[in-house]
């Protein structure tokens, strides 16, 4: 467990705690009978943290980027599958003009 992913779970436990306390404020709010206009500072702040303890951890927790070029030592998979039952050929870009045409009409 690394740093990333202890930020992560804080995160999501602001974000938790957060909607905890605005639903107990507008029970609150119920109980006196008054009109909610938003939740109260504290919880927006506890929001704006949350948010960013949890954008932090997605970016450092997945780890690095892996190559996709066709080239690249790392890719395993050279050859097209042994299964080709779920190959589709015909999608909505035979709709599109071909490139072709549209040279033809300049």
């Amino acid at each position: 467990m690394g740093l990333g992913f202890i930020f992560g779970v804080f995160g999501v436990l602001f974000l938790f705690h957060a909607a905890y306390s605005t639903i107990q404020y507008r029970g609150l709010l119920k109980i006196m009978e008054e009109e909610f206009s938003g939740p109260p500072m504290n919880v927006v702040l506890e929001l704006l943290l949350g948010f960013v303890f949890c954008v932090s951890a997605a970016l450092t927790v997945p780890g690095n980027f892996l190559s996709i070029h066709p080239d690249s030592e790392e890719n395993r998979i050279v050859s097209l599958p042994a299964n080709l039952d779920f190959m589709i050929f015909n999608h909505r870009a035979k709709a599109l003009p071909l490139e072709i045409d549209m040279k033809l009409k300049h």
